[in-house]
């Protein structure tokens, strides 16, 4: 059994393991772990063209456990995950979710926790000075209700990772520096406005 493998398998055991959700006898049955496909993102199609990744979400009552297992990628390299508004660009709002890190055969292994589900979102209720920490940062606050942020996506983690891996080395603000590289992976295979984790409610 290779490393993607072993690690699918114990990501699913895990899942199986986790207690359902509750819910009023009346109501319809809530889906409690949910698994969708990340597939390879345009800018990187010809580049990392069996790049991939597999992603379970489990809830656990106050809030959901998220793991993703991708394969494909350029080994011993860094990468971010992001919860995006729609998958490609322009992206829409977006939150740091956290790091990857691929091992020397490609395949990379993430485990997070946080709200994962139909009630993701972000919100501003008022204008309001943000801290100003990197030289990318906003400078100025905005004003926005809900917006429900229901794709993921994947992004190197430096312009120079993605040159090795002989992909575009164009600098997008997808790290906690602001210098990221370009999209990897992310969920194209369902609608802008229908991203996979509005499947879990």
């Amino acid at each position: 059994m290779n490393a993607f493998s072993s690690a699918l398998a114990a990501a699913l055991a895990l899942a199986a393991a986790l207690p359902a959700a509750s819910s009023p006898a009346a109501a319809a049955p809530e889906r409690d772990s949910i698994t969708f496909p990340m597939v390879v993102s345009a800018g990187a199609a010809a580049c990392l063209k069996d790049a991939r990744a597999t992603v379970i979400v489990s809830s656990v009552g106050p809030y959901e456990n998220l793991t993703v297992l991708a394969r494909g990628l350029p080994p011993n390299t860094e990468f971010d995950l992001f919860t995006i508004q729609i998958p490609g660009a322009p992206f829409g709002v977006s939150w740091y979710v956290g790091d990857m890190k691929s091992d020397g055969f490609g395949v990379a292994v993430g485990d997070f926790a946080g709200r994962f589900s139909s009630e993701t979102f972000v919100v501003s209720p008022d204008v309001t000075q943000p801290p100003w920490i990197h030289p990318g940062d906003a400078r100025v606050g905005i004003k926005t209700a809900p917006i429900h942020t229901y794709h993921l996506g994947l992004w190197f983690n430096s312009p120079k990772d993605a040159k090795n891996a002989g992909c575009p080395d164009a600098v997008t603000p997808f790290n906690g520096e602001h210098n990221a590289g370009v999209q990897v992976l992310n969920t194209s295979t369902f609608p802008n406005l229908r991203g996979p984790l509005l499947q879990l409610r």
